[in-house]
């Protein structure tokens, strides 16, 4: 099978027969169209006539891999055709991930989810807890500590604390934006239409509230423009989509306590840590309590989930994923309980660890499903904003 291409060479590098099972699927849905009220993939799709390795890309992290078309598919395995739309775009998305990665040589994290986890959430808080007690000495860094006399500084220096973990959220950052950077090179290569103002508030608001992970609420599970793939009358399919928000809006609530915290200090010369019923406190327990139960809710429907739609690769990215975000509010919630105590240098440690950790495989695993995700629905908010505006 010949291997189309519409523009230059990708970033990701996708290998031939994985490109070819991409444009095989391709071609058979763009025929087919039976799920084509599903999401957003299938539209996408049908825009197309040809799919390069970039619309391969571009299809493939637009995809939210609920499974629902695998069901509904008349072709799929063991028909001869052999069409699996999740597992070959999850094939493709950890190729597009890889390929975006920077530096390059970190992108083989994506697949080795046995050494991210090891470093992440075993190395990563054991070694910092280990490094901060033996500068620290064990006289301040196992004795209880006041919480107005900055309990946290008297054990690591506000200036150390600031300079290490700046520089790490820097590193994070601008790996980050350089793979987010190339994903929008590639996908507005290729797009139908330019993003105008509508499009970015309607990819904005499938973004905040998971709209393909939700039923549109018609009756009849899709309505032909991508209005979402859960089947109507299937309660327990909103369980994703509650856990996904549960996580999502978790972070962003740790990460808002965390900037209130910074402005406390800096500021307002309010020196950490603050009281329970304080704003930062406050908004970081609602936040932990979202990486508590999300995590745990999305492995769990993930165990749960049908062997044959088990991709173990994505499975063990998802895996380090969850378990960084889960062991980094169980230690802040521990650390909070315990914050007066002599075990509050140790714990201490072992959280800023574990912050570090999740930082710093940020750029290496799942959390960049979110933005390359935006990024393709943007493009597709504008192919379809533009299509509309055409009829």
């Amino acid at each position: 099978m010949p291997v189309t291409s519409l523009s230059p060479p990708t970033w990701t590098a996708i290998p031939l027969p994985l490109v070819q099972e991409g444009q095989h699927v391709a071609r058979i849905c763009n025929a087919c169209r039976y799920c084509e009220g599903f999401c957003a993939v299938f539209p996408a799709i049908e825009r197309r006539l040809s799919f390069s390795e970039k619309d391969l890309n571009y299809l493939a992290n637009l995809c939210h891999d609920c499974g629902e078309c695998l069901d509904a598919c008349q072709y799929a395995p063991p028909h001869e055709f052999g069409v699996d739309v999740p597992r070959t775009f999850a094939a493709i998305r950890r190729a597009s991930y890889r390929g975006y990665a920077w530096p390059p040589w970190f992108g083989g994290l994506f697949e080795r989810s046995a050494l991210a986890l090891l470093l992440g959430a075993g190395l990563a808080p054991f070694l910092f807890a280990l490094v901060l007690g033996m500068l620290t000495g064990t006289d301040v860094f196992l004795a209880p500590h006041a919480v107005e006399d900055g309990a946290f500084y008297q054990v690591m220096p506000h200036t150390a604390m600031i300079g290490l973990f700046g520089a790490i959220g820097f590193y994070a950052a601008a790996a980050l934006l350089v793979g987010l950077s190339r994903c929008w090179r590639e996908m507005a290569d290729i797009s139908r239409a330019a993003p105008g103002v509508g499009a970015l508030r309607q990819a904005l608001l499938d973004v905040l509230t998971l709209r393909y992970l939700t039923d549109d609420g018609d009756g009849n599970g899709g309505d032909g423009t991508g209005g979402g793939c859960v089947p109507d009358g299937d309660p327990t399919r909103e369980f994703r989509r509650r856990w996904h928000h549960c996580t999502f809006y978790g972070f962003l609530l740790c990460f808002a306590a965390t900037s209130v915290a910074a402005f406390y200090h800096n500021v307002l010369g309010w020196v950490a840590p603050y009281p329970v019923l304080s704003v930062p406190v406050l908004l970081g327990i609602m936040g932990g309590a979202g990486l508590l139960a999300g995590p745990v809710g999305l492995l769990w429907l993930k165990m749960r989930r049908p062997p044959e739609r088990h991709d173990q690769v994505q499975f063990g990215m998802d895996l380090v994923f969850l378990v960084l975000l889960f062991e980094t509010s169980l230690t802040g919630f521990l650390l909070l309980a315990s914050r007066e105590s002599a075990a509050m240098g140790p714990l201490l440690g072992v959280h800023l660890g574990a912050v570090a950790g999740l930082f710093l495989m940020l750029p290496y695993g799942k959390f960049v499903h979110g933005l390359y995700r935006a990024c393709a629905l943007v493009c597709s908010a504008s192919e379809t904003r533009a299509g509309s505006l055409a009829k």
